[in-house]
């Protein structure tokens, strides 16, 4: 077993395997910027290894695949508390990101993401390009972003926007938590196994006899280990979902709508997640509706790019730093946003978050279909 500088990567190739455990359970395994140049590096090396036919990742634990980035440091680096750093680590997540949605085109080697236990934010941008994005029992998934002043990214743009209806709007603007039944449902996964079933995968990857396509080698053992999903509350809602989150103007209308639902089956929800949604950042939610609104006539590589230029204008907003502050500083739940109501919110800031900030020529981002495909 090979491991990262303090160790917070854990390594080991078996069977032709790469086995990649995220190993920090003490932080829910959050990215830390050293994780991620790491990630690119592994991945980078794994792509060109001839005894790598696969790659597998999970979270060290039983609580987390991995719960996003780390929040606390990025407080620290916008407000000059620590290092400043945020600038580098998402050109850096984000890259990986792309590197991931392309491994199995570039190299022709599957990669298997486990979701088991929790899977946010920078947890989701590590697992929706997997060939394979398997839930199970324990998961429990969400982009939060909105609860503290941000709007989701790592792609989200793509996947959310190419979600079950209107499920990926849904779920971006509320940051509300599904499970793994409910990730299936709304095309946020591929795959459901019970904790069991994900143990007896990895014992068979270990005993494979690899044929000359490992992909569809990796694609037998999957589907021998499916298990059959429960019941997705999410599935059940989704024409409610869509009543109320398809076709309004803006985020006051979704909320309106929900306020005045009348049937027994769905007021209940629609009051809480009108509830949800009052407490979330204004401006963020009216930014996300729009970016995931976007998103559908995007590629994945784009989606980044608009997403950078988003994120550098999110760190000169004051509602990430309130945002982080309620949520994981002083953790009162109390984030005083800037404007506090949706009806203060005005359109030429939401505009501001879609706004070139960089020429084509001179983007971050702008090599990445070159050194990925």
């Amino acid at each position: 077993m090979y491991h990262s500088p303090n160790d917070e990567i854990l390594v080991e190739v078996r069977n032709h395997v790469a086995h990649l455990m995220l190993n920090r359970p003490q932080a829910l395994n959050a990215l830390s910027l050293g994780m991620l140049h790491r990630l690119r590096e592994l991945f980078d090396q794994w792509a060109h290894d001839a005894n790598v036919y696969a790659v597998v990742a999970s979270g060290s634990g039983e609580k987390a695949f991995c719960a996003g980035g780390d929040v606390r440091g990025l407080y620290n680096s916008i407000t000059g508390l620590g290092p400043r750093v945020h600038e580098e680590f998402f050109i850096t997540e984000y890259t990986l990101n792309y590197q991931l949605h392309r491994f199995l085109k570039s190299t022709g080697k599957p990669y298997i993401a486990m979701m088991d236990g929790i899977v946010m934010g920078g947890g989701m941008g590590i697992s929706q390009g997997a060939t394979f994005r398997i839930v199970g029992d324990r998961t429990k998934m969400a982009m939060p972003e909105t609860k503290i002043g941000l709007f989701p990214d790592v792609a989200g743009t793509y996947f959310l926007s190419r979600a079950t209806g209107a499920m990926g709007l849904y779920l971006g603007l509320t940051s509300n938590v599904i499970s793994g039944a409910d990730a299936v449902a709304a095309k946020l996964a591929d795959t459901y196994m019970t904790v069991g079933a994900q143990q007896a995968f990895f014992q068979q990857l270990d005993e494979v006899s690899w044929g000359a396509a490992p992909l569809n080698d990796v694609v037998r053992l999957v589907t021998a280990h499916a298990t059959t999903a429960p019941a997705s509350n999410l599935a059940a809602l989704s024409h409610t979902i869509e009543k109320h989150f398809v076709g309004k103007h803006n985020v006051q209308d979704i909320i309106a709508s929900l306020l005045a639902e009348t049937e027994p089956t769905g007021s209940d929800w629609a009051q809480k997640t009108a509830a949800d949604l009052l407490k979330r950042s204004p401006t963020l939610m009216e930014v996300t509706k729009q970016q995931l609104e976007a998103g559908l006539k995007l590629s994945v590589a784009d989606c980044l790019r608009l997403e950078l230029g988003m994120m550098y204008r999110a760190f000169e907003h004051p509602d990430v730093v309130e945002g982080i502050r309620a949520l994981a500083i002083d953790k009162d739940n109390q984030p005083r946003w800037c404007p506090a109501t949706l009806a203060e919110v005005r359109g030429d800031v939401v505009e501001s978050f879609f706004a070139p900030r960089w020429s084509p020529a001179e983007h971050p981002l702008l090599k990445l279909e070159e050194q990925f495909g």
